[in-house]
């Protein structure tokens, strides 16, 4: 008998079983046979890829980073960094809503199903930042924003931004006050209060709309 083949994907079905499990049902859900039985495949296949719930939950967490960093490396620099700004925004949006599960999972707080990050969990992520932190350099540097920390800025974009995905997440933002007039409004206040000019501001919002991923 020739070798049972090995589903290649069966790693990011995993995956994404089990924070579909912590969303909808509760860390008391993510069990081997359970997250097993909804993928269709053996207990020994969860410790195969991931020796164990610990490892698969900090998994989780990576690949949610991944998943994110993808997105937004694929927000294309312009000549426009006020718009590369808003642009990557709307990218970190777009993945918090195709992967939500998963953004859950990446800023679920200290317990998971049993298992708590450490402060390298919690940091891994960091690095998604990077684009940002440069867009806001060449804002400073286009003399579109004042003189200021480009990491402190990105922290406060990011900080509001994770607030209103949150909310749009949960449906909280309907009709009239939909999640994309909140954030448009949201980040507009954020770009003039970093000292862009109100015009040119809201010009670099609009091409940000055109831009998006």
């Amino acid at each position: 008998m020739s070798p049972r083949r090995v589903d290649p994907n069966l790693r990011d079905q995993l995956i994404e079983a089990a924070a579909r499990l912590l969303s909808e049902e509760g860390p008391a859900a993510l069990s081997t046979r359970k997250l097993a039985a909804t993928v269709g495949t053996s207990t020994m296949a969860v410790y195969t890829h991931f020796g164990g719930m610990d490892d698969l939950v900090r998994a989780m967490v990576r690949e949610g980073f991944t998943l994110l960093n993808r997105r937004l490396e694929a927000v294309e620099e312009s000549d426009d960094p006020v718009s590369d700004v808003v642009a990557l925004g709307w990218a970190y949006r777009a993945n918090a809503r195709e992967h939500r599960n998963l953004y859950n999972v990446m800023f679920g707080g200290s317990g998971l199903s049993g298992f708590s990050l450490t402060d390298d969990d919690r940091q891994h992520g960091r690095y998604t930042l990077g684009a940002l932190v440069g867009a806001v350099k060449r804002c400073v540097a286009a003399e579109r924003f004042l003189p200021s920390d480009p990491e402190l800025v990105a922290h406060q974009l990011w900080i509001a931004l994770h607030g209103l995905v949150m909310l749009d997440l949960g449906g909280y933002l309907i009709e009239p006050l939909t999640a994309d007039v909140c954030f448009e409004a949201q980040v507009c206040g954020m770009i003039l209060g970093a000292g862009d000019d109100p015009e040119r501001a809201r010009e670099s919002v609009s091409r940000a709309a055109e831009r998006r991923v």
